[in-house]
């Protein structure tokens, strides 16, 4: 009887180093699987001012009546993400979390500001639910219709000169961060960095701004 046990426990041991074996085996090959994906970035919608192009110029007010420029050069350096979002859009409700943390995360060289249009009473309650009185948000149907902007959350990044540098439709923490990320590298989007040779990969960061900022 002793025996019996003492053998099923040698076969219970070589079964789960077995198993540990295979899981490891596994983890690795799902690592090697993540670093053969490409990241898909902000899908860009080739509509409105291309990137490269100076952004037209909007002197607008936010819902506090406090002005708001945009597309026009930034004497301090600071660039411009500007995000068209909506209250009945659920996309852009679940993705403010991730855009208020990116722009604190960059906040030493980019301005946040939320576009969209409607009722000022549903937005200011959009402001409030959300909290976002921290940031800009301008009611302007003009701003939208100069960039044909037709579906949400949407993402136009405009550097201190004004030039469109990133833009494109984000549904994910990752499309948005793509659109810095893609700023960052001097091209419209990651599928164009993606579509570059080697030496793209290498240039410098534009301007040197937010270089090195991930979030995860």
């Amino acid at each position: 009887m002793l025996e019996a046990i003492i053998v099923s426990q040698i076969m219970l041991w070589i079964a789960v180093v077995a198993l540990a074996a295979v899981v490891f085996a596994l983890v690795r090959q799902i690592g090697v699987l993540h670093e053969r994906i490409a990241p898909i970035g902000a899908l860009t919608i080739d509509k409105g001012p291309k990137v490269g192009d100076h952004s037209s110029l909007f002197e607008l007010t936010d819902l506090n009546r406090r002005p708001v420029t945009i597309g026009a050069e930034n004497p301090a350096g600071r660039s411009t993400l500007l995000m068209f979002v909506s209250p009945t859009c659920p996309v852009c409700k679940k993705l403010l979390p991730a855009v208020k943390s990116l722009a604190a995360g960059e906040s030493s060289w980019l301005d946040l500001i939320f576009a969209s249009d409607g009722e000022p009473e549903a937005q200011a309650d959009f402001v409030a639910r959300h909290r976002l009185q921290n940031f800009p948000l301008v009611l302007s149907s003009a701003l939208g219709l100069s960039y044909r902007v037709a579906k949400l959350p949407y993402a136009v990044l405009i550097d201190h000169e004004g030039i469109v540098r990133a833009k494109g439709l984000v549904n994910t923490r990752e499309h948005l961060e793509s659109i810095v990320q893609a700023k960052q590298m001097g091209v419209a989007s990651l599928q164009e960095y993606l579509g570059q040779p080697m030496a793209a990969a290498e240039a410098p960061a534009v301007n040197g701004e937010g270089a090195g900022k991930h979030h995860g």
